[in-house]
């Protein structure tokens, strides 16, 4: 199936009062992973590749190009997305390559230059076809901070919008980063009010730290993508630690890496499902 844009996901979601699952892709396994469970559950799905991922490959092209043309051969609705970019020049990179989707976080800024930052980098992004999602409200639990406390102001982020014209907001509901266990409570209250006050769909990152029925509480108050990393890392590491200890002798890496993917995709596949489908 040709590649779909996140927009078509995000929009449909949001129209169809579900979540739209957006997972990190870290190598090719686990984009290979994520794409079997998105073909097995029948559910459209968002790759994302971060700034963090870009880092530790030492370059984005490679594992951009792999992860579009898998997902291009694929029969499940998949689009692939640049999760966090900081750097404009890896924003202008990864457009060249071939992404039509990225989140522009200047979010650590204070308001102001958050605003002026988001505002020049989404105007850019619309000349070249370019959907933008941006964040308000900085999400803790990234380089070790921990901030679930933090919380988006309504009117804030419609001005916020209205300012710079992105196309979904990443809001602050009581989720953190880099959470690795499910214990998170979100605020609700808070997402009925945004999702009232603003015309973009909502964006929860640090969605691993949330348990299942917060995470479909969540979308039936109104948020759309739902970003998933951790949870899923903590899965393939799992599944790794546990094959080597039954195996100890193992060196060749495709027979401890191989049931690592195969336990995300499971994972993922249950995730899609849960998010996929209207709350009751």
């Amino acid at each position: 199936m040709p590649l779909v844009s996140t927009a078509s996901i995000v929009d449909g979601a949001r129209a169809a009062g579900v979540g739209a699952p957006a997972f990190n892709v870290l190598h090719l396994e686990t984009a290979e992973a994520l794409i079997a469970a998105a073909e097995r559950a029948a559910t459209p799905l968002i790759l994302q590749i971060s700034e963090n991922c870009v880092r530790y490959h030492g370059s984005l092209r490679p594992l951009l190009l792999a992860t579009l043309a898998l997902a291009e051969t694929s029969d499940a609705e998949v689009s692939v997305h640049l999760d966090h970019i900081t750097d404009p020049g890896l924003l202008r990179e990864g457009v060249d390559a071939g992404a039509r989707s990225v989140m522009i976080d200047a979010s650590a800024l204070p308001y102001e230059e958050n605003v002026a930052t988001t505002a020049e980098l989404a105007d850019w992004c619309r000349r070249h076809q370019v959907y933008v999602e941006a964040e308000l409200g900085e999400v803790g639990g990234k380089d070790g901070v921990h901030a679930p406390g933090a919380r988006t102001d309504p009117a804030e982020a419609l001005a916020f919008v209205d300012s710079t014209g992105v196309d979904a907001l990443a809001v602050a509901v009581g989720s953190s980063h880099a959470m690795r266990e499910r214990t998170a409570v979100l605020d609700k209250e808070l997402i009925r009010s945004l999702r009232q006050r603003l015309p973009v769909p909502l964006v929860l990152h640090g969605s691993s730290g949330v348990p299942d029925e917060e995470l479909r509480a969540a979308v039936a108050a109104g948020m759309t993508k739902i970003n998933i990393s951790t949870h899923l890392v903590s899965v393939f590491t799992g599944e790794v630690r546990r094959t080597l200890a039954q195996t100890p002798t193992l060196i060749d890496s495709r027979k401890y890496v191989g049931p690592a993917r195969d336990a995300v995709s499971t994972e993922a596949e249950r995730l899609l499902r849960l998010l996929g489908t209207e709350a009751p």
